[in-house]
């Protein structure tokens, strides 16, 4: 399966999910990678609608805001305003902790 090592361990690729989607449908590579993309971006637009997505069994991402604030640019140590923004944190589920 494809995956992308570096050196904090192997990550997740959409190559992989697109692999995992050809083997267990028996799916041509151009099908499962088409549904690969729709899965990652019908995730995505749920995120964006409700703020939050979750997989049963596995966990929730959530969308949080964070606040402006000042920060130091460690090339030269000078203090730069850093603007608010999204992020997207993930909370495991009780199962995907015993499972791991």
């Amino acid at each position: 399966m494809p995956t992308l090592a570096t050196n904090k361990g192997i990550l997740m690729s959409k190559a992989f999910i697109a692999q995992v989607i050809q083997d267990s449908a028996e799916l041509t590579g151009v099908a499962a990678n088409r549904t690969a993309n729709d899965l990652i971006t019908a995730i995505v637009k749920e995120m964006k609608k409700n703020g939050k997505f979750t997989l049963p069994s596995f966990g929730t991402f959530t969308v949080r805001k964070t606040k402006a604030r000042k920060g130091l640019n460690p090339r030269t140590g000078e203090q730069i305003k850093v603007k608010a923004g999204k992020t997207v944190r993930f909370k495991a589920s009780p199962n995907l902790k015993k499972s791991v």
